[in-house]
């Protein structure tokens, strides 16, 4: 079990746990009413490191806090951008991506460049609030997808009150937010992202895989569990209606993804060549710039979409 920070230990302590005799220091620390030294660098059950990090209050109240949800306590400020993924047989918008960007709409490496070991937890925190927050104020109507870092989490039963508090606050459906791993980020243990993944289903959250396909997702990963959705991996959709080689991929796991009652979306959609070879594959939600570029701060209407054919 790990706790990274004052005011989460806080949530640990307040609750009497003393399973262990670190945390049984804790809440004799905490009944005392004594001060936590400002780091506290723990590993979860799984190994997971916990980074050290400054904490402002508990959990419970990150929905509410400004700071956190402008990322001002992180010496830095970042901004979302929202893709849309259609349902192309529907001809309607499934959901939204939200994309991190600069607060003058920079690109996101220049916003990731700036998260350390030190403050990945404060940030993952901060993008869940952020992207609720800014999904509410645009009245989006859809599915709201928050891409999470799966290797910030210490507890999930405790860093997700942010987030629920978050939605509470801003009146935004738990069944409408999506929590996919972010892309590239490498998950040093399945086991650990598969209890993630459950306790965010438990809760009420949509789950989803991104990039499947590539690097640390693969089927290997739904033999243990079966999130609600995977985004193949743009590579396997790129030049998908010349590849043969392509196609008999994305076919099986289309196929395997249906016996498992796991949703399919294609990224990286660019061409109408590309959106027809899928759809002719059994796939009907696609994102890519062949419907929409991220927009800054703004959610699309499904009028406004580029609809091929």
């Amino acid at each position: 079990m790990g706790y990274k920070t004052p005011c989460h230990a806080y949530e640990i302590a307040r609750a009497g746990d003393e399973r262990t005799p670190a945390l049984a220091a804790l809440v004799a620390i905490f009944r005392n009413r004594s001060k936590v030294g400002s780091h506290m660098s723990r590993s979860n059950t799984e190994g997971n490191p916990a980074p050290t990090e400054y904490a402002c209050h508990s959990a419970s109240e990150h929905g509410a806090c400004p700071s956190c949800a402008s990322g001002e306590r992180l010496g830095f400020r970042f901004s979302y951008a929202y893709q849309p993924i259609v349902d192309i047989a529907k001809r309607e918008i499934f959901a939204h991506e939200a994309l991190i960007r600069g607060v003058n709409g920079e690109p996101a490496p220049s916003v990731l460049s700036q998260v350390t070991e030190d403050n990945r937890f404060r940030f993952d925190q901060a993008c869940r609030v952020k992207a609720i927050k800014t999904a509410a104020k645009l009245d989006m109507q859809t599915k709201l997808s928050i891409n999470f870092l799966p290797n910030a989490i210490y507890r999930p039963e405790l860093c997700i009150r942010s987030t629920l508090e978050a939605a509470r606050a801003h009146n935004f459906p738990v069944e409408r937010i999506i929590f996919e791993t972010v892309e590239g980020e490498r998950i040093s243990d399945a086991k650990w992202l598969t209890e993630v993944f459950r306790e965010y289903q438990r809760i009420g959250f949509l789950t989803a895989i991104d990039d499947f396909g590539a690097g640390y997702a693969g089927l290997n990963l739904l033999a243990d569990f079966q999130p609600d959705i995977i985004k193949l991996d743009m590579d396997l959709i790129r030049g998908i209606d010349q590849s043969r080689a392509r196609q008999a991929i994305v076919r099986g796991t289309v196929g395997i993804c249906a016996e498992l009652g796991i949703k399919v979306i294609a990224e990286g959609v660019e061409t109408a060549d590309e959106c027809s070879a899928l759809q002719d594959l059994g796939i009907s939600l696609l994102q890519g710039y062949l419907f929409s570029k991220p927009l800054f701060e703004t959610c699309s209407q499904t009028e406004s979409l580029i609809w091929p054919g």
